[in-house]
C-alpha cells in the first residue's frame, strides 16, 4: 500500500544536531580539521573599537570568504544566500541553525580596511603552507614560477588614450580603485621628486612610459593586446609553486607586465625562505622569465634557472646572427664567419650593453658581407653578464632541465584549475589590493582542497579531524 505523508507542519519542538546531518566525507570537514584560525581574534583586536555596536566576528567571514573561494561562489551577496540554506556551509561557519547570517556588505569594509592592513589574508595563506610543509608535502628542493592573465572587471568601452590628461573626479567622489591609483600615482611622482626610479617598473599606477590605454574604471588594469585576442584589461596572478606535489608556496597579484612578473619572482623567492626557511635549487619557468637580470639573480642565491634564455638576437631575413659569431674571452673580441675580429671601446650603454664593432676594411673587402649586414660595419652587441646567459644556455640539454619542464606544467594545472573549476577567469574586485585578495583567497582553496585530496583520503570519525 502506498503511503501518503502529512502535509501538516504542526511539530512544536525539534530534535535537532547540525553535527550529525553534515556527511562524514564532506569536504567542509576535512578542510576544517586542516584550518588553524586561532589566531585571529588576538591579531585583529587592534582594528576593532571597544565601543559601540558590537562587529560581526572576523572568524566568521573569514570562513565564509572560504566558502565561496572553495566551492567557486562567485558573489560575497551570493555567499550569504548559499550559507543561509546549506547546513554543511553552516556547520563550516561554526553558526547554529537559528544563527542570522551577515549582510553581504560587511565584507567590504572588514577587508578593505582591517584584513589588508593586518595582512590576514597573507597570514590565512601562509598557515596553510606552513601545514603542508608540516605534512612532508613541500620538497623545498625545486619550485616553478609563471603568471597567468585574468580579465579585469571593467568595461573596455569606458577607456582613453594614456597619453592624453584626464579629468579625475575628487577623492570623494572617486570609486575606491580609482582613488587608489591616484594615490600610488602621487607616491610615484613624490620618489621621482626626491631622486627615486619612481616606481617607473613598479606596480603601483604609475608608470614613465604612458600605457597605451588606461580604464577609467580601473586605472591599474593593464590594456593587452596580442595577435589574435580581442584586447581586454587585465591583471596577473602570479603563483610559485613547489613541484612535488603541486602546493603553492607564494602567491600575488600584480598589474600584466613583463618587467613586474621579473620584480615579483624575486620578491616570492625571498618571502618564501624568509617566512618557511626555504631556498630551492632549482627554479623552472618560461622564457619570460629569462631575462639575464633574473638570471644572475639566481645564480648568485645558488639557485640554477631552468629557464630558456631570452633571446632576441636572431635574425628573421636569414643574415647572420650572434650566435654565428665566435666570442674569445681572453681576447675580449667576436670573431666572425669571415674571420674577422670585432672589437670593442669598452663603452658601456644603459648600464649593461657592450658593442663590438668590425673594421670599415674587413667589412668592405669581406665576401659574407651580403649575409651579414646592409651597413657599412657590423656591429655586435653583448651584454656583461652574457657568460651567465650562456652557462644556462648550456644547462638547455641536461636530463635535469627536461625533469623541470615537465614538472613546471603542474603550476600550469593550477591556473587551468583556478580558470574552470573556480572559475576565476576575471576578477570580481577592482584595484591592485582587490586583485591581490583575490589571488590570495583562490590559491589558499586551491591549497586546502589539494591537503584534503592528500591528506584525508578515508571519511574520518564523526567530530574528529584529519590528521596533517
Amino acid at each position: 500500500m502506498m503511503g501518503r505523508r502529512e502535509a501538516g507542519q504542526g511539530q512544536f519542538f525539534y530534535s535537532f544536531d547540525l553535527n550529525e546531518v553534515v556527511p562524514v566525507d564532506h569536504l567542509v570537514r576535512q578542510i576544517d580539521g586542516l584550518l588553524d584560525l586561532s589566531w585571529v581574534h588576538k591579531e585583529l583586536a587592534p582594528y576593532y573599537s571597544h565601543t559601540g555596536r558590537p562587529s560581526i566576528d572576523p572568524m566568521l567571514m573569514m570562513r565564509m570568504l572560504l566558502v565561496g573561494y572553495v566551492f567557486a561562489i562567485r558573489s560575497e551577496r551570493r555567499i550569504c544566500a548559499e550559507i543561509q540554506v546549506n547546513l554543511a556551509y553552516r556547520w563550516f561557519c561554526k553558526l547554529g541553525i537559528e544563527d542570522k547570517i551577515p549582510d553581504h556588505s560587511v565584507f567590504c569594509r572588514a577587508r578593505r580596511e582591517r584584513f589588508r592592513e593586518s595582512d590576514a589574508l597573507r597570514r590565512v595563506f601562509e598557515g596553510v603552507v606552513a601545514m603542508s610543509i608540516a605534512a612532508g608535502l613541500v620538497g623545498g628542493e625545486a619550485f616553478s614560477i609563471d603568471a597567468s592573465l585574468i580579465k579585469a572587471d571593467v568595461d573596455k568601452k569606458k577607456r582613453t588614450p594614456g597619453d592624453q590628461p584626464i579629468a579625475w573626479p575628487k577623492a570623494e567622489e572617486a570609486s575606491h580603485a580609482v582613488r587608489e591609483y591616484l594615490v600610488a600615482l602621487d607616491a610615484a611622482r613624490g620618489d621621482e621628486d626626491r631622486g627615486g626610479d619612481g616606481g617607473g617598473s613598479g606596480e603601483g599606477g604609475y608608470r614613465r612610459k604612458p600605457p597605451k590605454e588606461i580604464s577609467l574604471t580601473d586605472p591599474q588594469a593593464t590594456w593587452v593586446a596580442r595577435p589574435g585576442l580581442d584586447p581586454f584589461f587585465a591583471y596577473d596572478a602570479n603563483y610559485l609553486i613547489d613541484n612535488k606535489v603541486g602546493i603553492i608556496v607564494d602567491a600575488m597579484g600584480t598589474r600584466a607586465n613583463r618587467t613586474v612578473e621579473i620584480a615579483v619572482t624575486q620578491t616570492m623567492v625571498d618571502r618564501v625562505e624568509r617566512r618557511f626557511d626555504l631556498r630551492p635549487r632549482r627554479l623552472a619557468g618560461d622564457t619570460v622569465y629569462g631575462a639575464v637580470r633574473l638570471l644572475k639573480w639566481l645564480v648568485d642565491r645558488n639557485i640554477t634557472p631552468h629557464v630558456p634564455v631570452w633571446d632576441k638576437s636572431t635574425r628573421p631575413d636569414g643574415t647572420f646572427s650572434r650566435a654565428d659569431f665566435v666570442f674569445d674571452q681572453e681576447r675580449n673580441i667576436y670573431v666572425c664567419p669571415g674571420g674577422a675580429e670585432l672589437t670593442s671601446t669598452g663603452n658601456i650603454d644603459q648600464g649593461h650593453i657592450v658593442y663590438y664593432r668590425a673594421s670599415k676594411s674587413d667589412c668592405s673587402r669581406c665576401s659574407l658581407k651580403p649575409k651579414c649586414t646592409t651597413a657599412i660595419v657590423r656591429k655586435i652587441t653583448r651584454d656583461l653578464n652574457e657568460d651567465v646567459r650562456d652557462r644556462v644556455r648550456a644547462l638547455a640539454n641536461t636530463e635535469a632541465f627536461q625533469q623541470s619542464r615537465r614538472e613546471r606544467k603542474k603550476v600550469e594545472m593550477r591556473f587551468a584549475h583556478m580558470k574552470r573549476i573556480l572559475r576565476l577567469d576575471r576578477f570580481r574586485l577592482r584595484g591592485l589590493s582587490g586583485v591581490r585578495d583575490e589571488v590570495l583567497l583562490t590559491a589558499t582553496a586551491q591549497n586546502l582542497r589539494r591537503l584534503a585530496k592528500l591528506l584525508c583520503h578515508a571519511p574520518p570519525p564523526l567530530g574528529t579531524a584529519c590528521l596533517a
